[in-house]
């Protein structure tokens, strides 16, 4: 268990608020809405598409009776496949940060009518973003399309004259031809939009997508508009350099962080809806899971699974983890020993034909891990689990959970005389500074009990004593003084150990693959002269080293745990720690 000394929101984004333009702006002097005042008499002639341009100078020669070969100044314009990338797609240029508007539509269609083939990968994953920029506006016009259309029908009802209000998705489906729950589910996503008007901003000028947009809508709903909206402005810049799965899990922990009691009372709620559910999967198999379970249960209960399953594997059972932990879970749910899995007579018959190991020993004789087993990595703020906070923490791979539920789970891994317990210190943005280990935890010595819930007051002894007890780590910064630096090819298990604390998750862009599951890669190859130390090392989950492997690919350490990845196409993308405040 992790638990670091902070737990505070996130401070101001900097940079301007996304704006709205008004009526006024919109229906101003200029005819074009989009290309705004020009900077000289021939500057609005940059905005036109390619056959724009040239229907304009077929025009102009033929009213003053030249030839199109005459046209010149004022007409200049490069055609697709240009070396140059005047095409303006390429990495920086004006097309490839151009805000999604008709006359970003008009260069992308452009550049598909004259194929894709001539472009280079550079422009090509320019046309790729430039699309999806274009698409997060269309979803803007679709939602703002949706929410008139509620409105209306709203003040129709309000005034007496109408009932409609109660059928919008039925019209929406009508028209759209969805299922009542597609048009449905739009309908809820639109009202939920309609009070984030930062994100309908953002999602107007490409900067999220409509996948995020949902993310946004579905994570603050149970919040009151004030705190979601506060949320929301916090995010919406950040949210373009991240996934669905980041974004969802820094809206958690800022919703946790801005009103704990909304998220204990919406937790409390949603217990009632605790049940089991059943379905079956396209493949024509059939899906089981709980729902609604309280979180320690629910992770001591997948952990028990997944330690069975490898009992069975080192006894020779047959099949992944994977494919095991589904097999232990339905034999534990129908009353079958999952002894039966393994190979061979059956367990009360005493042979043991399996491998013979200890392991093989115990799971015939039903030795099943009845506690918490293998990896629990739960990171919380010190005051949260000394109960002055109600900041939340978070479990790796699962997700931030509430204080309540942080404080549980560590109470139950304090029982278990084989926790680990650690402390990172955290500087000024969130990011590891330093880390210490302990034996045990603060108050869980045994015969002792774990701090309980205090709103003020000076630190309990046995606290300040085990504070005063650590040995704190300081992290590498900046210029590597490779003080941890080892000789060999495998890091030490301090090193190791060092670089996850820094590192949570697998430092490909994207990846939240915790970094306890990660191998600890040497950016620059040992045997191409790579050290083993910090400034050097990093962890990537199995499916991105082998990305890094591939041709194309390169990753470069900049400085201790800052990453920049140059894929195939040339674009360059950084990776930095992430932080332990969100």
């Amino acid at each position: 268990m992790t638990i670091s000394p902070a737990g505070q929101p996130p401070g101001d984004w900097d940079g301007p608020e996304p704006h709205e333009p008004s009526d006024a702006e919109l229906l101003g002097a200029w005819p074009d809405p989009f290309a705004g005042p020009p900077d000289g008499a021939d500057a609005w002639l940059a905005d036109l598409s390619v056959p724009e341009l040239e229907r304009l100078a077929e025009r102009w020669a033929a009213e003053n009776g030249a030839g199109i070969d005459v046209i010149g100044a004022g007409f200049t314009h490069a055609t697709s496949g240009d070396a140059a990338g005047a095409v303006g797609f390429a990495a920086g240029g004006a097309l490839d940060v151009m805000a999604p508007d008709p006359v970003l539509a008009g260069f992308a269609s452009d550049a598909f009518e004259s194929g894709l083939a001539g472009l280079s990968d550079d422009e090509l994953v320019g046309v790729l973003c430039a699309a999806r920029r274009l698409s997060s506006w269309q979803a803007w016009m679709e939602f703002s399309a949706v929410a008139e259309l509620d409105n209306r029908r709203r003040v129709a009802r309000g005034i007496g004259s109408s009932r409609t209000a109660e059928h919008v998705n039925d019209e929406l489906a009508a028209a759209l031809t969805l299922t009542g729950r597609s048009a449905e589910a739009l309908l809820v996503a639109s009202r939920d939009l309609s009070r984030l008007p930062s994100v309908l901003a953002a999602l107007k000028a490409g900067v999220i997508d409509r996948a995020k947009a949902g993310v946004f809508a579905a994570e603050l709903a149970g919040l009151p508009d004030r705190h979601a909206q506060v949320i929301a402005a916090a995010l919406w810049r950040p949210a373009a350099k991240m996934t669905t799965g980041q974004l969802r899990a820094e809206l958690k922990a800022l919703a946790l962080m801005v009103d704990p009691e909304a998220a204990r009372r919406r937790r409390e709620r949603a217990r009632d809806e605790a049940r089991v559910e059943a379905w079956q999967e396209g493949s024509g198999n059939s899906g089981l899971a709980g729902r609604e379970l309280p979180t320690s249960e629910a992770i001591i209960a997948d952990k028990r699974i997944t330690a069975i399953a490898r009992e069975l594997k080192s006894a020779g059972a047959a099949g992944t983890i994977d494919q095991l932990r589904a097999a232990v879970f339905t034999a534990l749910l129908t009353g079958r020993d999952p002894a039966t899995l393994l190979p061979g007579p059956a367990p009360d018959t005493g042979s043991d034909t399996g491998s013979g190991s200890g392991a093989s020993a115990r799971a015939r004789a039903g030795g099943w891990p009845a506690s918490i087993t293998g990896a629990v990595n739960l990171t919380m703020p010190l005051r949260t689990w000394n109960g002055w906070s109600q900041a939340p923490g978070e479990i790796a791979g699962l997700g931030p959970i509430d204080a309540d539920a942080c404080r549980d789970l560590a109470d139950r891994l304090a029982a278990s005389p084989r926790a680990r317990w650690c402390l990172t210190l955290i500087d000024d943005d969130g990011n590891a500074a330093g880390h210490a280990c302990a034996r045990s935890g603060p108050g869980s010595a045994p015969g002792k009990d774990p701090p309980k819930p205090r709103s003020s007051g000076p630190l309990p002894p046995s606290l300040a004593t085990w504070l005063r007890s650590l040995s704190v780590e300081w992290l590498e910064r900046g210029t590597c003084t490779h003080r941890r630096q080892v000789d060999g090819y495998r890091p030490s298990a301090a090193l190791g150990h060092l670089i996850k604390i820094r590192q949570r998750t697998c430092t490909s862009p994207g990846c939240r693959q915790p970094a306890a599951g990660c191998d600890l890669d040497h950016t620059v190859p040992y045997e191409q002269g790579g050290v083993t130390c910090e400034c050097n090392l990093g962890p990537l989950c199995r499916k991105h080293h082998q990305c890094k492997q591939a041709p194309g690919w390169h990753l470069t350490q900049t400085s201790p745990g800052s990453f920049t990845w140059t894929a195939p196409h040339g674009r360059a993308y950084e990776v930095r720690p992430r932080s332990y405040s969100s």
